[in-house]
């Protein structure tokens, strides 16, 4: 799947015998509710010195977020003279995830043992939480070493899993045999092993997306509860439209059969991370039982599924790296998440997972969170991107300082920008829709990768509509202004306004999240017991010495609740003194006035009756 860079002289020189057999890899996750799991390894070498490596770099994750510190127990063994025997290894000084070996003379092949340690509940991304008493997602990068200086297209591998008795499965990996909790899967190349997690779990539901007569779609729902399994009719329906939308997007597939891996859990790391064939799926237990939780998670499993095209098909150069230890380079980023973020959103509703209240909602509340951010004028988002494998591992305190991953919510807008640029000067005639069947579409067919630049990216929208496309990209991604690019919204027939309400989409963030967003009216965030998790300078509260890490204990005197500082913020607006607010700083007390009296602000779009109504378009269903 991924494009090989060079010719690998040192195959021979390596010890590992790689293309004569398939290297074994065998998981017995029958241990999993105890968070271990037990891996089996047989390498076919050659005598003399060689190296195994740990994957490192994640595709996906787009750092080295290999969880080396959770892989234990490691032991080689090998037959010599006819006897098992202990064969010593060492770890590289400078190189953590490598691992020296020195194969004995008459030795052919080195069998290994080792522990994988699935962390408690966590965040992050897959070496985060993913193992509760009820369910397992298991990600074959843990649980495996492999061959240095061997691209992953060329290695073999022959896996196996054993799962807990009674638990059923879900995985894109192909399947040779099963025998009561054994599967046997195919040989197949290093890279789609690590490309096709496993999905598995005691309360497992399985639902049949296809189209009729054509390619394969599953949705797999893993959860920690039976009743969190009962998806309604409406929704399945949803995500049947879901798969129709993205392929007339596109235009074809590149996948042999896809599988949405959705697991709901409150004790597993949440996120969604795209392989080609399947996506690993993570959100709360309630998200198809409960409304506010269903709202939230509603646009994940159509970004995921456009990774499938964008991201893993067409895949940035500095990402397509021949194995997992080579760092990557996300200087387009806000083309592999930034365009596949913009898709994800509009396909949401185009699918019927969300309507278009919720769509506006969310993108008012993406572009209010963007527009005046201190850190717009010292960092350009291109440098969010270059900067990636650190920016996710950021803090959220003075987030408007540092900046995040922007190349997510403003890839948003700047493809949305574009989708409206192509719109107008077309005359309505073509759309980003048709970029993306020029960008991602082709002939349907099993996996692939095609990488480019940023000249290709340039190359594909003049071909979908002639105009200054690379002047009109590195504007954007250069700027280091304090304002968002409004462009698309304001093009598409809309305004960022502020009202005294929240929207639905705000009030279900709040509920889920058990926090307060006072961000543009007072300019802070809180936890529903008060701690302060992020402020915004230049605001009244920053001002006022409210700081990230502190906890509110009472309002205006009186004990702490989200709805006495909404009341304080309403009552203000005709007292002319400020806001008194307790804090308590680590083991201080201290009382601070907050001179606000402008009232609830919520971000909103308002339509712009003047223009037509773009953004509407953009959102109606285009499958047939």
């Amino acid at each position: 799947m991924v494009r090989t860079k060079g010719f690998f002289t040192l195959l021979l020189a390596v010890g590992v015998a790689a293309a004569q057999q398939p290297i074994k890899v065998d998981v017995d996750a029958s241990d999993a509710s105890r968070r271990l799991i037990h891996v089996k390894m047989q390498f076919p070498v050659k005598p003399g010195p060689t190296s195994l490596l740990y994957p490192k770099w994640i595709p996906g994750e787009h750092g080295p977020t290999g969880p080396i510190e959770d892989f234990a127990g490691l032991k080689i063994t090998a037959i010599v003279s006819g006897k098992v025997q202990p064969i010593g290894w060492d770890r590289d000084p400078v190189n953590m995830y490598e691992f020296h070996v020195n194969v004995p003379a008459g030795v052919s092949s080195l069998d290994v043992v080792a522990e994988f340690i699935s962390p408690p509940e966590s965040g992050g991304f897959s070496s985060g939480s993913s193992v509760t008493s009820q369910l397992a997602v298991l990600s074959w990068n843990q649980f495996l070493l492999y061959p240095k200086d061997v691209p992953s297209d060329k290695l073999e591998f022959q896996a196996s899993l054993k799962v807990p008795t009674g638990w059923r499965y879900g995985t894109a990996l192909p399947i040779q045999s099963e025998s009561g909790n054994q599967i046997l899967f195919k040989p197949s190349s290093l890279t789609t092993l690590v490309d096709s997690p496993v999905q598995t779990g005691a309360n497992f539901r399985t639902i049949d997306l296809s189209p009729n007569g054509g390619t394969k779609h599953y949705l797999h729902i893993a959860a920690d509860s039976e009743s969190a399994t009962r998806i309604r009719d409406e929704e399945t329906k949803a995500f049947r439209n879901l798969v129709a939308e993205a392929n007339t997007l596109f235009g074809a597939h590149h996948f042999r059969d896809y599988h949405f891996l959705y697991t709901l859990s409150d004790h597993v790391a949440h996120f969604g991370l795209e392989h080609h064939e399947s996506s690993d799926d993570r959100v709360d237990e309630d998200s198809l039982t409960d409304e506010d939780h269903r709202r939230l998670a509603a646009g994940l499993l159509p970004h995921e599924f456009v990774h499938s095209w964008n991201g893993k098909f067409r895949r940035p150069a500095g990402l397509a790296t021949p194995s997992y230890n080579e760092p990557m380079k996300g200087g387009l980023l806000w083309v592999y998440e930034g365009l596949t973020e913009y898709l994800g959103e509009i396909l949401t509703p185009r699918s019927g997972l969300s309507n278009k209240e919720d769509f506006l909602a969310s993108l008012a509340l993406e572009t209010a969170e963007l527009d005046g951010k201190v850190g717009r004028t010292w960092r350009p988002l291109a440098d969010t991107a270059v900067a990636a494998q650190v920016l996710y591992g950021a803090r959220n305190d003075y987030s408007d300082l540092r900046r995040s991953v922007d190349y997510y919510p403003e890839g948003t807008l700047i493809w949305l920008d574009a989708d409206v640029t192509i719109r107008r000067l077309s005359g309505g005639k073509k759309s980003l829709d048709d970029f993306c069947k020029l960008w991602a579409g082709g002939a349907s067919g099993a996996p692939e990768v095609k990488t480019y630049e940023f000249d290709d990216v340039v190359r594909i929208l003049n071909a979908t509509q002639p105009y200054e496309w690379a002047t009109f990209l590195n504007e954007r991604l250069q700027s280091t202004s304090a304002r968002a690019p409004m462009g698309g919204i304001e093009g598409g027939g809309y305004s960022l306004r502020y009202t005294t309400q929240p929207s639905a989409y705000w009030k279900s963030q709040e509920a889920v999240r058990k926090s307060v967003n006072v961000r543009y009216s007072l300019g802070f965030v809180a936890k529903g017991s008060g701690e302060i998790i992020d402020v915004r300078l230049d605001t009244p509260a920053a001002k006022g010495g409210i700081t990230p890490g502190t906890k509110i204990i009472a309002v205006n005197g009186r004990e702490f609740s989200p709805q006495v500082l909404h009341n304080a913020i309403g009552d203000a607006v005709e007292k002319a003194g400020p806001i008194s607010i307790l804090v308590k700083d680590g083991e201080y007390y201290k009382t601070l006035s907050v001179d606000y009296h402008g009232g609830e602000k919520y971000p909103q779009l308002v339509r712009d009756n003047t223009k037509p109504d773009v953004l509407g378009d953009i959102i109606a269903p285009k499958a047939k």
